[in-house]
Parts: C-alpha cells; sequence; structure tokens
C-alpha cells in the first residue's frame, strides 16, 4: 500500500488486532477427496488467515513458512 495507514486484520487465534503488514499470512487450502474410484481431488477454497507475531512465533508458523519458501526454490531450480 505504500505510505499511510495499513488496514488492520484480525488474528486467527486470540483475535488481537495487527496492522496488515505486522500480521503473519498463511493461505490454508480446504481439499476433498471424491472417493476411490474416482482418484479425484477437488480444492474448494483457500483462506487467508493472519496471526499476530506473539501466536506465529507459538505456533511455529515461521519455521514453516521458512520450509515453504525453501521447497519453491528447489522446485524453481529443477
Amino acid at each position: 500500500m505504500g505510505r499511510g495507514r495499513e488496514p488492520i486484520v484480525m488474528c486467527y487465534k486470540c483475535n488481537r488486532r495487527v496492522p496488515r503488514n505486522k500480521a503473519v499470512e498463511i493461505t490454508k487450502g480446504m481439499s476433498f477427496d471424491l472417493g476411490e474410484q474416482q482418484n479425484v481431488i477437488i480444492d474448494v477454497s483457500q483462506k487467508k488467515a493472519y496471526y499476530c507475531i506473539s501466536c506465529g512465533k507459538h505456533l511455529k508458523v515461521f519455521e514453516k513458512k521458512k520450509e515453504m519458501l525453501a521447497r519453491n526454490r528447489e522446485k524453481e531450480e529443477i
């Protein structure tokens, strides 16, 4: 957004109000398996979850995000 005020988001765990630039953003995907015969998995929706810094550290979201970035780098190299 640049300068000025950032929009306020709610922490997904503790409902603390945090500016969006300070919050940790995680995209949660939901998928369902239709059955054994069809072997099809459908991604229904993706939901953005925001965590405050303290909840992000407690839930080890930072470590998960770091691992996801490393996996993406490996895929790009191949």
